[in-house]
């Protein structure tokens, strides 16, 4: 996977900071380069104000104490307020707080007054406790007074593994270095970073290569170039064919599922359906093909047809005995298949039988009701979504605000693109028809779950407000289009 999207935990991140000694770049260099770049970020955004800058006692005070020297340089009113003894320093911060020549104030709510800008750098991304008494009351009284508060590495109280909050209040901006870390993109950190910048500290790339990171940011780069591209020499039959299994009464889930997987890029798509709703997709469908299923043997026919590329099933599907004995049945012919909703729900306690059916590509597609119904909800939603992947050798899309993409092997893809505005009847469908119709045309299953998720997120914002899930299918040319049209990605 193409640099700049790894997403690194605390443990490597220390990796990094260590390896980055190897190329000669001193810890105290490290630091002075983050203190600095926290002023540059903080210049480029606000005008000169009275600041206040809280250190805490480890290498993120001693960030602070690096940035409040670069502000002040800079004719910046700045104040620091120190948690903990200056003599109780070690190292690179005992060192900067040494350079600092004004007085350091004692951590407390009473520091506050006359603040007009706030620099949290009382405890990075490591933090495994809840926050104390003091910083937390501090933390509470600047955000409940409006102060903007600007964050260095995580907002204090964000564990940076898993995106959980021990006490912090929200950012206006957070500044990271070299890579982010899960815990930026993970609810409900991610809300409460605000704004969150990257900056580079002198950290080479290199050192990626030792640590081997296995969490992405779920960027274009991932996975644009294994994006399928229509040939000058193609034709419908080998953009493959999607088959879908559809419900009754509730219809209209499995339409809006084709029409995203011809929007996605599927040559052809087919609905099989009861005898009873032939009327009602056919009436409503008119590229998507509808195939009447009398009997399930009917069925069985179909998706033993050699030219059906991929499958879904379960939205509008039922959570009955049928559809159970349906998803078996695709599962035993081996070709890529894609569960959602009702087919989830079916294996409710009995994750074991769906796990022991899968013979070829699978993929899950659970909101978190779903997800529980069927695996363990233990931890975080980076670490849940991993072990459940493993554990029943299928990708897991675990949806939401930040959905996670799991493979088997370990590797994950967490997804911050998705506006507010999906949270509409229908949204999860057309995820899982445009997932079908990469799917369809071959893509790599892993990086299509995560094209999917990047180009329903990207639609969404397109749209804009008052969005429905129709609008979502209505907008993906232009996603393909635009992603088609940067030079690097195609």
């Amino acid at each position: 996977m193409n640099a700049h999207s790894e997403l690194l935990t605390v443990a490597e991140m220390a990796r990094a900071d260590h390896l980055a000694t190897t190329f000669g770049i001193s810890v105290a260099q490290l630091m002075e380069n983050a203190g600095k770049s926290v002023a540059q970020e903080i210049q480029k955004r606000w005008k000169p104000c009275p600041t206040l800058v809280l250190c805490g006692p480890g290498n993120n005070g001693g960030d602070g104490f690096v940035a409040a020297r670069y502000l002040a340089k800079a004719g910046w009113p700045v104040r620091i307020a120190l948690l903990g003894a200056r003599e109780s320093l070690k190292g690179e911060a005992r060192q900067n707080a040494r350079l600092w020549q004004a007085p350091i104030e004692v951590l407390s709510v009473d520091v506050i007054g006359g603040a007009e800008l706030i620099v949290d750098a009382l405890f990075g991304a490591g933090l495994s406790r809840p926050l104390d008494d003091t910083c937390q009351k501090t933390l509470i009284a600047a955000s409940g007074g409006h102060v903007p508060i600007v964050a260095i590495d995580v907002p204090s109280g964000i564990m940076g593994d898993t995106g959980e909050s021990l006490g912090a209040v929200p950012c206006a901006l957070t500044v990271t270095f070299f890579r982010k870390k899960p815990g930026h993109l993970l609810q409900p950190a991610r809300t409460l970073c605000g704004e969150a910048v990257v900056t580079d500290i002198g950290i080479p790339d290199a050192v990626l290569a030792d640590i081997q990171a296995n969490t992405f940011e779920n960027l274009p780069k991932v996975w644009a170039r294994q994006l399928p591209q229509p040939g000058v020499g193609g034709h419908k039959y080998n953009r493959g064919h999607a088959l879908i299994s559809g419900g009754y009464p509730m219809t209209g889930a499995a339409r809006l599922c084709a029409l995203a997987a011809a929007r996605a890029g599927a040559g052809l798509t087919t609905i099989a359906v009861p005898e009873i709703a032939f009327a009602i997709y056919a009436g409503a469908l008119t590229s998507t093909m509808v195939h009447r299923v009398g009997q399930e043997a009917d069925f069985l026919t179909l998706l033993h047809d050699r030219r059906i590329s991929a499958t879904l099933i379960g939205p509008g599907a039922g959570a009955t005995p049928e559809t159970r004995a349906r998803v078996l049945a695709i599962l035993a012919t081996g070709k890529p298949a894609v569960l959602d909703a009702d087919a989830i729900t079916v294996f409710q306690g009995d994750a074991g039988a769906l796990g022991s059916a899968i013979s070829g590509p699978c993929i899950l597609t659970p909101h978190e009701g779903e997800f529980r119904r069927l695996f363990q909800r233990s931890g975080d939603k980076l670490a849940s979504a991993r072990a459940a992947a493993g554990s029943i050798g299928a990708i897991i899309v675990l949806k939401g605000s930040d959905t996670v993409i799991a493979a088997p092997d370990g590797r994950a893809i967490v997804n911050a693109n998705a506006p507010p505005s999906l949270a509409t009847a229908g949204s999860g469908d057309v995820l899982s028809g445009i997932l079908l119709g990469l799917l369809t045309q071959g893509m790599e299953p892993f990086l299509a779950a995560a094209a999917a998720v990047w180009m329903h997120g990207e639609a969404a914002n397109l749209f804009g407000a008052g969005l429905i899930a129709e609008d979502i299918i209505v907008q993906l040319p232009k996603v393909i289009q635009n992603l088609a049209a940067v030079p690097s990605l195609g």
